[in-house]
């Protein structure tokens, strides 16, 4: 009996049946507009780059797991290490980096083998976190969303509630009539912010983890390619 009267008072004074975001959006105040129009076009960018970053990575780690393949089974990899495929390929400029110093220091003859040795470690481990910078550029906006967004999410709630405590003392009504739009706007921010930070962390965390994965998979190559050359100069 007590529930069928509130559903017809409901009725009759036609309050919404269900939350609508967009009408909450539209009625907030402009700081609180702000910030969640902020926070949707960084959610989007969060999911722009989780999609990208998918894609990419996928075609890497096949193109590099094709190259390395072909680099083991051909009689001279050398040749495998065309322009196109130094672009395109990281474990190609992996190679090519070490071949390239090793070009520059047997030039003149084989001086010092230790000493070329070495230096051809250096440049391939160098040009392994060059290529693992490259592949993680992106992810800095994805750590920075995660850590942020809650945050400036919890400043328009803030605002919100600020607001709604000015509207009770403006109009002197301390009804849940009066307060309720503005912690319903002020709450939405917190939503909206903890909706951009939950994928932009999980997504951090878990490609961070593939990009580990795949640059430990390029110094695997490289200290491959560095022990066949180092065969190579104890032959020369």
């Amino acid at each position: 009996m007590i529930l069928s009267l509130l559903t017809a008072g409901a009725a009759e004074t036609g309050g919404p049946t269900r939350l609508d975001p967009l009408e909450l959006l539209l009625d907030a105040d402009i700081v609180v507009q702000l910030v969640i129009l902020g926070l949707v076009l960084a959610s989007i960018w969060v999911w722009a780059i989780i999609v990208s970053f998918s894609l990419r990575m996928r075609r890497v780690s096949e193109r590099s797991a094709d190259f390395e393949r072909e680099f083991w089974e051909a009689d001279e990899p050398g040749r495998l290490l065309g322009s196109k495929r130094r672009r395109d390929n990281p474990f190609a400029r992996v190679a090519a980096a070490g071949i390239g110093e090793l070009n520059s220091s047997t030039e003149d003859g084989v001086r010092d083998r230790e000493g070329t040795r070495q230096r051809v470690a250096l440049v391939m481990e160098g040009q392994v976190a060059t290529e693992a910078d490259v592949l993680a550029e992106r992810l800095n906006f994805l750590a920075t969303t995660g850590s942020v967004a809650p945050f400036v999410g919890l400043f328009g709630t803030v605002w919100g509630i600020m607001n709604s405590f000015f509207q009770i003392g403006s109009q002197q009504n301390s009804s849940l009539a009066v307060v309720a739009p503005g912690i319903s706007e002020a709450l939405f921010a917190t939503a909206i912010g903890l909706f951009a930070a939950i994928p932009a962390v999980i997504a951090y965390n878990r490609f961070g983890q593939r990009v580990g994965a795949f640059e430990a998979r390029m110094q695997r190559f490289a200290d491959r390619v560095h022990a066949q050359i180092g065969r190579e100069l104890e032959r020369s």
